[in-house]
Protein backbone atom coordinates (compact mmCIF):
# COMPACT_ATOMS: atom_id res chain seq x y z
CA UNK A 1 0.00 0.00 0.00
CA UNK A 2 1.30 3.46 -0.98
CA UNK A 3 0.83 6.15 1.66
CA UNK A 4 0.98 9.73 0.39
CA UNK A 5 3.53 11.93 2.17
CA UNK A 6 4.78 8.80 3.89
CA UNK A 7 7.91 10.50 5.20
CA UNK A 8 5.74 12.70 7.44
CA UNK A 9 4.10 9.59 8.89
CA UNK A 10 7.60 8.43 9.82
CA UNK A 11 8.27 11.72 11.61
CA UNK A 12 4.95 11.42 13.44
CA UNK A 13 5.83 7.95 14.67
CA UNK A 14 9.28 8.91 15.94
CA UNK A 15 7.84 12.08 17.48
CA UNK A 16 5.48 9.97 19.61
CA UNK A 17 8.28 7.56 20.50
CA UNK A 18 10.35 10.50 21.72
CA UNK A 19 7.37 11.86 23.65
CA UNK A 20 7.00 8.56 25.50
CA UNK A 21 10.76 8.44 26.01
CA UNK A 22 10.66 11.71 27.92
CA UNK A 23 7.51 10.89 29.86
CA UNK A 24 9.34 7.87 31.25
CA UNK A 25 12.51 9.89 31.81
CA UNK A 26 10.82 12.81 33.56
CA UNK A 27 8.74 10.84 36.04
CA UNK A 28 11.62 10.57 38.52
CA UNK A 29 12.07 14.36 38.60
CA UNK A 30 8.38 14.99 39.26
CA UNK A 31 8.27 12.33 41.97
CA UNK A 32 11.46 13.63 43.58
CA UNK A 33 9.77 15.39 46.56
CA UNK A 34 7.52 12.35 47.19
CA UNK A 35 10.39 9.86 46.98
CA UNK A 36 12.70 12.07 49.06
CA UNK A 37 10.12 12.15 51.84
CA UNK A 38 9.53 8.39 51.74
CA UNK A 39 13.17 7.28 51.42
CA UNK A 40 14.93 10.23 53.13
CA UNK A 41 17.16 11.05 50.13
CA UNK A 42 19.65 13.94 50.13
CA UNK A 43 20.33 16.05 47.03
CA UNK A 44 23.47 13.97 46.50
CA UNK A 45 21.44 10.73 46.67
CA UNK A 46 19.21 12.02 43.91
CA UNK A 47 22.27 13.14 41.93
CA UNK A 48 23.63 9.58 42.13
CA UNK A 49 20.34 8.21 40.78
CA UNK A 50 20.52 10.68 37.90
CA UNK A 51 24.15 9.71 37.30
CA UNK A 52 23.18 6.02 37.06
CA UNK A 53 20.82 6.91 34.24
CA UNK A 54 23.34 9.08 32.44
CA UNK A 55 26.12 6.48 32.78
CA UNK A 56 23.85 3.87 31.20
CA UNK A 57 22.74 6.41 28.60
CA UNK A 58 26.37 7.06 27.64
CA UNK A 59 27.11 3.36 27.29
CA UNK A 60 23.83 2.75 25.49
CA UNK A 61 24.40 5.51 22.96
CA UNK A 62 27.77 4.08 22.04
CA UNK A 63 26.34 0.57 21.63
CA UNK A 64 22.86 1.30 20.31
CA UNK A 65 23.91 3.77 17.62
CA UNK A 66 26.22 1.19 16.08
CA UNK A 67 23.69 -1.61 16.55
CA UNK A 68 20.91 0.37 14.85
CA UNK A 69 23.17 1.06 11.86
CA UNK A 70 23.69 -2.72 11.60
CA UNK A 71 20.16 -4.06 12.13
CA UNK A 72 18.17 -1.20 10.63
CA UNK A 73 15.70 1.35 11.89
CA UNK A 74 12.62 -0.83 12.31
CA UNK A 75 14.27 -3.60 14.29
CA UNK A 76 16.33 -1.08 16.23
CA UNK A 77 13.33 0.91 17.44
CA UNK A 78 11.46 -2.28 18.32
CA UNK A 79 14.34 -3.40 20.51
CA UNK A 80 15.00 -0.15 22.33
CA UNK A 81 11.41 0.78 23.18
CA UNK A 82 10.82 -2.71 24.56
CA UNK A 83 13.90 -2.38 26.78
CA UNK A 84 13.13 1.07 28.13
CA UNK A 85 9.43 0.34 28.74
CA UNK A 86 10.24 -2.72 30.83
CA UNK A 87 12.88 -0.77 32.79
CA UNK A 88 10.44 2.10 33.36
CA UNK A 89 7.87 -0.24 34.87
CA UNK A 90 10.48 -1.90 37.09
CA UNK A 91 10.94 1.39 38.98
CA UNK A 92 7.70 0.52 40.77
CA UNK A 93 9.47 -2.37 42.50
CA UNK A 94 12.38 -0.29 43.85
CA UNK A 95 12.57 0.19 47.61
CA UNK A 96 15.82 2.15 48.14
CA UNK A 97 18.21 4.45 46.30
CA UNK A 98 20.38 1.57 45.05
CA UNK A 99 17.41 -0.19 43.49
CA UNK A 100 16.29 3.03 41.84
CA UNK A 101 19.81 3.38 40.45
CA UNK A 102 19.54 -0.10 38.90
CA UNK A 103 16.16 0.70 37.35
CA UNK A 104 17.49 4.00 36.01
CA UNK A 105 20.47 2.17 34.54
CA UNK A 106 18.17 -0.14 32.59
CA UNK A 107 16.08 2.81 31.45
CA UNK A 108 19.18 4.62 30.24
CA UNK A 109 20.40 1.67 28.15
CA UNK A 110 17.08 1.41 26.32
CA UNK A 111 16.34 5.12 25.91
CA UNK A 112 19.80 5.76 24.48
CA UNK A 113 18.78 4.33 21.12
CA UNK A 114 15.94 6.78 20.48
CA UNK A 115 17.86 9.67 18.90
CA UNK A 116 20.25 7.53 16.81
CA UNK A 117 17.26 5.60 15.45
CA UNK A 118 15.18 8.72 14.87
CA UNK A 119 17.96 10.62 13.08
CA UNK A 120 18.73 7.55 10.98
CA UNK A 121 15.08 7.44 9.87
CA UNK A 122 15.18 11.14 8.95
CA UNK A 123 18.42 10.75 7.00
CA UNK A 124 16.85 7.86 5.08
CA UNK A 125 13.62 9.64 4.19
CA UNK A 126 14.29 13.39 3.97
CA UNK A 127 16.35 15.63 1.65
CA UNK A 128 18.64 18.23 3.23
CA UNK A 129 16.24 21.14 2.75
CA UNK A 130 13.55 19.35 4.81
CA UNK A 131 15.71 17.75 7.47
CA UNK A 132 15.75 20.80 9.73
CA UNK A 133 11.99 20.99 10.10
CA UNK A 134 11.66 17.18 10.27
CA UNK A 135 14.25 17.08 13.04
CA UNK A 136 12.50 19.98 14.76
CA UNK A 137 9.24 18.03 14.86
CA UNK A 138 11.03 14.90 16.06
CA UNK A 139 13.01 16.86 18.64
CA UNK A 140 9.87 18.53 20.02
CA UNK A 141 8.95 15.15 21.48
CA UNK A 142 10.97 15.77 24.67
CA UNK A 143 9.07 18.94 25.50
CA UNK A 144 5.67 17.42 24.76
CA UNK A 145 6.64 14.39 26.83
CA UNK A 146 7.64 16.55 29.78
CA UNK A 147 4.41 18.56 29.60
CA UNK A 148 2.34 15.39 29.45
CA UNK A 149 4.28 14.03 32.41
CA UNK A 150 3.41 17.20 34.33
CA UNK A 151 -0.27 16.41 33.73
CA UNK A 152 -0.22 12.62 34.01
CA UNK A 153 1.87 12.20 37.15
CA UNK A 154 -0.26 14.36 39.51
CA UNK A 155 -3.42 12.81 38.04
CA UNK A 156 -2.22 9.28 38.79
CA UNK A 157 -0.95 10.34 42.23
CA UNK A 158 -4.35 11.78 43.08
CA UNK A 159 -5.91 8.31 42.83
CA UNK A 160 -3.03 5.93 43.38
CA UNK A 161 0.55 5.92 44.67
CA UNK A 162 3.91 6.58 43.04
CA UNK A 163 4.19 2.88 42.17
CA UNK A 164 1.28 3.13 39.74
CA UNK A 165 2.89 6.14 38.08
CA UNK A 166 5.76 3.94 36.91
CA UNK A 167 3.50 1.02 35.91
CA UNK A 168 1.20 3.17 33.78
CA UNK A 169 3.79 5.40 32.08
CA UNK A 170 6.08 2.46 31.41
CA UNK A 171 3.30 0.61 29.58
CA UNK A 172 2.82 3.43 27.03
CA UNK A 173 5.78 2.21 24.98
CA UNK A 174 4.07 -1.08 24.22
CA UNK A 175 1.04 0.78 22.85
CA UNK A 176 3.32 2.75 20.51
CA UNK A 177 5.06 -0.44 19.41
CA UNK A 178 1.84 -1.77 17.88
CA UNK A 179 1.63 1.20 15.49
CA UNK A 180 5.35 1.05 14.70
CA UNK A 181 5.17 -2.59 13.64
CA UNK A 182 2.04 -1.95 11.60
CA UNK A 183 3.10 1.15 9.70
CA UNK A 184 6.88 1.52 9.44
CA UNK A 185 8.47 0.57 6.13
CA UNK A 186 12.03 1.03 4.96
CA UNK A 187 12.44 3.33 1.93
CA UNK A 188 13.13 0.43 -0.42
CA UNK A 189 9.89 -1.30 0.56
CA UNK A 190 7.66 1.77 0.26
CA UNK A 191 7.48 1.55 -3.53
CA UNK A 192 5.61 3.58 -6.13
CA UNK A 193 6.05 6.92 -7.84
CA UNK A 194 4.82 9.04 -4.93
CA UNK A 195 7.08 7.33 -2.45
CA UNK A 196 10.01 7.45 -4.80
CA UNK A 197 9.75 11.23 -5.05
CA UNK A 198 9.72 11.57 -1.28
CA UNK A 199 12.42 9.02 -0.73
CA UNK A 200 15.24 11.25 -2.05
CA UNK A 201 17.17 8.15 -2.99
CA UNK A 202 17.66 6.89 0.55
CA UNK A 203 17.78 3.27 1.55
CA UNK A 204 17.76 1.24 4.73
CA UNK A 205 21.40 1.87 5.49
CA UNK A 206 22.68 -1.21 7.18
CA UNK A 207 25.94 -1.32 5.25
CA UNK A 208 28.98 -2.15 7.28
CA UNK A 209 31.30 0.70 8.09
CA UNK A 210 34.46 0.92 10.08
CA UNK A 211 33.04 2.52 13.20
CA UNK A 212 36.36 3.61 14.66
CA UNK A 213 37.04 5.65 11.53
CA UNK A 214 34.48 8.22 12.67
CA UNK A 215 36.86 9.51 15.32
CA UNK A 216 39.35 10.57 12.63
CA UNK A 217 37.00 13.26 11.31
CA UNK A 218 36.66 16.77 12.78
CA UNK A 219 32.95 16.61 11.96
CA UNK A 220 32.58 13.89 14.59
CA UNK A 221 34.33 16.06 17.17
CA UNK A 222 32.07 18.99 16.27
CA UNK A 223 29.06 16.82 17.13
CA UNK A 224 30.78 15.61 20.31
CA UNK A 225 31.30 19.25 21.33
CA UNK A 226 27.76 20.30 20.49
CA UNK A 227 26.27 17.48 22.56
CA UNK A 228 28.94 16.97 25.22
CA UNK A 229 28.87 20.52 26.55
CA UNK A 230 25.17 21.23 26.11
CA UNK A 231 23.19 18.05 26.86
CA UNK A 232 24.03 18.18 30.60
CA UNK A 233 22.40 21.61 30.76
CA UNK A 234 19.09 20.32 29.42
CA UNK A 235 19.17 17.40 31.82
CA UNK A 236 19.69 19.91 34.62
CA UNK A 237 16.59 21.77 33.41
CA UNK A 238 14.73 18.48 33.11
CA UNK A 239 15.54 16.94 36.50
CA UNK A 240 16.04 19.96 38.77
CA UNK A 241 13.60 22.66 37.58
CA UNK A 242 10.64 21.15 39.47
CA UNK A 243 12.74 21.11 42.64
CA UNK A 244 13.99 24.66 41.94
CA UNK A 245 10.47 26.06 41.74
CA UNK A 246 9.45 24.02 44.77
CA UNK A 247 12.26 25.46 46.91
CA UNK A 248 12.45 29.00 45.48
CA UNK A 249 8.74 29.68 44.91
CA UNK A 250 6.99 27.04 47.07
CA UNK A 251 5.47 25.30 44.06
CA UNK A 252 3.21 22.36 44.99
CA UNK A 253 4.38 19.47 42.79
CA UNK A 254 1.53 17.19 43.85
CA UNK A 255 -0.76 19.18 41.55
CA UNK A 256 -0.43 20.11 37.85
CA UNK A 257 1.89 23.12 37.63
CA UNK A 258 1.01 25.79 35.07
CA UNK A 259 4.45 27.33 35.56
CA UNK A 260 6.29 24.18 34.56
CA UNK A 261 3.82 23.41 31.79
CA UNK A 262 4.53 26.83 30.25
CA UNK A 263 8.29 26.34 30.53
CA UNK A 264 8.38 22.91 28.96
CA UNK A 265 5.81 23.87 26.31
CA UNK A 266 8.19 26.59 25.20
CA UNK A 267 10.70 23.94 24.21
CA UNK A 268 8.27 22.67 21.57
CA UNK A 269 8.26 26.04 19.84
CA UNK A 270 12.03 26.28 20.11
CA UNK A 271 12.56 22.87 18.58
CA UNK A 272 10.28 23.37 15.58
CA UNK A 273 11.21 27.01 14.91
CA UNK A 274 14.92 26.28 15.32
CA UNK A 275 14.78 23.61 12.65
CA UNK A 276 12.57 25.74 10.42
CA UNK A 277 14.94 28.72 10.65
CA UNK A 278 18.00 26.88 9.31
CA UNK A 279 15.87 25.16 6.65
CA UNK A 280 14.70 28.57 5.41
CA UNK A 281 18.30 29.74 5.09
CA UNK A 282 19.14 26.67 3.01
CA UNK A 283 16.16 27.22 0.71
CA UNK A 284 17.43 30.78 0.19
CA UNK A 285 20.72 29.48 -1.13
CA UNK A 286 22.92 29.30 1.96
CA UNK A 287 25.28 26.36 2.22
CA UNK A 288 24.00 23.70 4.60
CA UNK A 289 26.76 23.97 7.22
CA UNK A 290 26.79 27.79 7.11
CA UNK A 291 23.03 27.84 7.72
CA UNK A 292 23.27 25.46 10.67
CA UNK A 293 26.19 27.31 12.29
CA UNK A 294 24.57 30.72 11.86
CA UNK A 295 21.49 29.42 13.60
CA UNK A 296 23.63 27.97 16.40
CA UNK A 297 25.44 31.29 16.92
CA UNK A 298 22.16 33.19 17.24
CA UNK A 299 20.86 30.64 19.74
CA UNK A 300 24.09 30.71 21.77
CA UNK A 301 23.83 34.49 22.16
CA UNK A 302 20.15 34.26 23.12
CA UNK A 303 20.96 31.64 25.75
CA UNK A 304 22.87 34.22 27.79
CA UNK A 305 19.46 35.36 29.01
CA UNK A 306 19.33 32.51 31.54
CA UNK A 307 21.90 34.40 33.64
CA UNK A 308 19.18 36.95 34.40
CA UNK A 309 17.18 34.35 36.35
CA UNK A 310 19.26 35.04 39.44
CA UNK A 311 18.12 38.68 39.58
CA UNK A 312 14.42 38.03 39.90
CA UNK A 313 12.36 37.12 42.94
CA UNK A 314 9.06 36.95 41.02
CA UNK A 315 7.96 33.46 40.00
CA UNK A 316 6.42 34.52 36.69
CA UNK A 317 9.50 36.51 35.69
CA UNK A 318 11.56 33.39 36.35
CA UNK A 319 9.09 31.42 34.22
CA UNK A 320 9.56 33.86 31.33
CA UNK A 321 13.36 33.79 31.51
CA UNK A 322 13.65 30.04 31.85
CA UNK A 323 11.03 29.45 29.14
CA UNK A 324 13.18 31.40 26.71
CA UNK A 325 16.29 29.52 27.81
CA UNK A 326 14.84 26.03 27.34
CA UNK A 327 13.24 27.00 24.00
CA UNK A 328 16.60 28.24 22.75
CA UNK A 329 18.25 25.06 23.98
CA UNK A 330 15.90 22.91 21.92
CA UNK A 331 16.49 25.10 18.87
CA UNK A 332 20.22 24.50 19.38
CA UNK A 333 19.76 20.74 19.86
CA UNK A 334 17.65 20.44 16.71
CA UNK A 335 20.37 21.98 14.57
CA UNK A 336 23.15 19.91 16.11
CA UNK A 337 21.17 16.73 15.44
CA UNK A 338 20.49 17.85 11.88
CA UNK A 339 24.18 18.51 11.30
CA UNK A 340 24.76 14.78 11.85
CA UNK A 341 22.53 13.91 8.89
CA UNK A 342 24.13 16.76 6.87
CA UNK A 343 27.73 15.72 7.43
CA UNK A 344 27.50 11.91 7.53
CA UNK A 345 26.09 9.35 5.08
CA UNK A 346 22.97 7.53 6.26
CA UNK A 347 25.08 4.39 6.76
CA UNK A 348 26.84 6.17 9.63
CA UNK A 349 24.24 8.55 11.05
CA UNK A 350 23.17 6.23 13.88
CA UNK A 351 26.77 5.69 14.92
CA UNK A 352 27.66 9.39 14.69
CA UNK A 353 24.63 10.44 16.73
CA UNK A 354 25.38 7.68 19.22
CA UNK A 355 28.96 8.87 19.71
CA UNK A 356 27.86 12.49 20.10
CA UNK A 357 25.08 11.49 22.43
CA UNK A 358 27.51 9.46 24.51
CA UNK A 359 29.60 12.61 24.95
CA UNK A 360 26.48 14.42 26.16
CA UNK A 361 25.73 11.62 28.58
CA UNK A 362 29.28 11.65 29.94
CA UNK A 363 28.81 15.37 30.59
CA UNK A 364 25.53 14.45 32.20
CA UNK A 365 27.36 12.10 34.55
CA UNK A 366 29.80 14.79 35.65
CA UNK A 367 27.51 17.82 35.82
CA UNK A 368 25.16 16.37 38.49
CA UNK A 369 28.18 16.03 40.76
CA UNK A 370 28.60 19.80 40.56
CA UNK A 371 24.85 20.33 40.89
CA UNK A 372 24.52 18.09 43.94
CA UNK A 373 27.58 19.62 45.63
CA UNK A 374 26.46 23.22 45.07
CA UNK A 375 22.87 22.63 46.14
CA UNK A 376 23.79 20.63 49.24
CA UNK A 377 26.38 23.26 50.21
CA UNK A 378 24.03 26.22 49.84
CA UNK A 379 21.09 24.35 51.36
CA UNK A 380 23.24 23.72 54.46
CA UNK A 381 23.95 27.46 54.51
CA UNK A 382 20.22 28.18 54.31
CA UNK A 383 20.26 29.65 50.79
CA UNK A 384 19.77 26.92 48.20
CA UNK A 385 18.60 29.49 45.63
CA UNK A 386 22.15 30.89 45.48
CA UNK A 387 23.32 27.47 44.31
CA UNK A 388 20.80 27.54 41.48
CA UNK A 389 21.96 31.05 40.51
CA UNK A 390 25.54 29.85 40.05
CA UNK A 391 24.29 26.97 37.93
CA UNK A 392 22.25 29.31 35.72
CA UNK A 393 25.37 31.40 35.06
CA UNK A 394 27.35 28.32 34.05
CA UNK A 395 24.55 27.29 31.72
CA UNK A 396 24.38 30.67 30.02
CA UNK A 397 28.09 30.86 29.18
CA UNK A 398 28.51 27.32 27.88
CA UNK A 399 26.69 27.70 24.55
CA UNK A 400 29.03 30.32 23.12
CA UNK A 401 32.00 28.18 24.11
CA UNK A 402 30.49 25.20 22.33
CA UNK A 403 29.70 27.24 19.21
CA UNK A 404 33.26 28.52 18.92
CA UNK A 405 34.64 24.99 19.04
CA UNK A 406 32.09 23.74 16.49
CA UNK A 407 32.97 26.60 14.15
CA UNK A 408 36.69 25.87 14.34
CA UNK A 409 36.18 22.17 13.72
CA UNK A 410 33.92 22.56 10.67
CA UNK A 411 35.15 25.67 8.87
CA UNK A 412 37.34 23.71 6.42
CA UNK A 413 35.41 20.44 6.24
CA UNK A 414 32.29 19.36 4.32
CA UNK A 415 30.28 16.15 4.22
CA UNK A 416 31.80 12.72 4.64
CA UNK A 417 31.33 10.18 1.85
CA UNK A 418 30.54 6.50 2.54
CA UNK A 419 33.81 5.41 0.97
CA UNK A 420 35.73 7.61 3.43
CA UNK A 421 34.60 5.31 6.24
CA UNK A 422 35.91 2.08 4.74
Amino acid sequence: MIIKNYRWLIVTLIFFATTINYIDRQVIGLLKPVLEAEFNWSESDFAHIVMAFTAAYALGLLLMGRLIDKIGTKAGYTLIITLWSIAGMLHALARNASQFMLARFGLGIGEAGNFPAGMKAISEWFPEKERGIATGIFNSGPSVGVVLALLIVPWILSSYSWHEVFWITGALGFVWLIFWLLFFRTPGKQTGSAAAKENSGANDATARIKWYRLFAFPQTWALITGKGLIDPIFWFFLFWLPSYFSSAYSLDLTRPSIELIIIYSATTAGSVLGGYFSSVLIRRGWSVIKARKTALLIFAIAELSIILAQYTTAAWMAVAIISLAVAVHQAWATNVFTMASDMFPSEAVGSAVGIAGMAGAVGGILFPIIVGFLLDTYEAAGNITAGYNILFTICGLTYLTAWLLIHLLTRKHSSIRPEDLN
